[in-house]
């Protein structure tokens, strides 16, 4: 269900990045979607990304992609835990009817899962992620893999990319903070 890339280029290998040290603390940094991106620093500041794919099967109903969406975050939770805050992508306008449908669904489960358990969480408008990773605030999908990759990682995707965007605003920032 979740594919995960390395970091950085060498397998194994550690990338070199400018993020303060700090441990203790498990950061979860989403870009919503059928294909979801994440991006988690664990509370040994390792970072791992990926995608999860939550597009329904020929059978399954339409509240099943948001099962499976709720399984794997208690999952992620579980192996990679306890999650301490979890920063999502806010967007606020859609290309499609469907799309729309899908990230309000998907939100509507995020958010209901964190208060459950107590997380806090916060969106991050798109615009401020896209600033903060190229410096432009309408850059387009390659530029953000392209700025993941020249910070050390290796996205599978735009949506991998905006996820670690996400999670390295959310550190550098301090959540909006600096």
């Amino acid at each position: 269900m979740a594919d995960t890339t390395l970091s950085s280029a060498a397998r194994g290998a550690t990338p070199e990045t400018h993020i303060p040290p700090k441990t203790g603390r498990t950061i979860l940094a989403l870009d919503l979607g059928t294909t979801t991106g994440w991006a988690i620093r664990g509370f040994d500041g390792l970072i791992t990304s990926g995608t999860a794919s939550f597009r329904p099967g020929r059978f399954d109903g339409g509240g099943m992609r948001y099962l499976r969406f709720t399984n794997w975050l208690t999952e992620l939770d579980r192996l990679s835990g306890p999650i301490a805050t979890i920063w999502f992508e806010e967007v606020r306008r859609h290309a499609g009817t469907d799309a729309s449908h899908v990230y309000g669904g998907l939100m509507a489960t995020l958010t209901a899962w964190a208060e459950l358990r107590g997380v806090p969480y916060q969106g991050v408008p798109v615009g401020t992620i896209k600033r903060h990773a190229t410096g432009k605030g309408n850059a387009p999908k390659q530029a953000m893999i392209d700025a993941a990759r020249d910070r050390g990682f290796s996205p599978a995707d735009d949506n991998e990319a905006d996820a670690i965007a996400i999670l390295l605003w959310s550190i550098e920032t301090q959540g909006g903070v600096q």
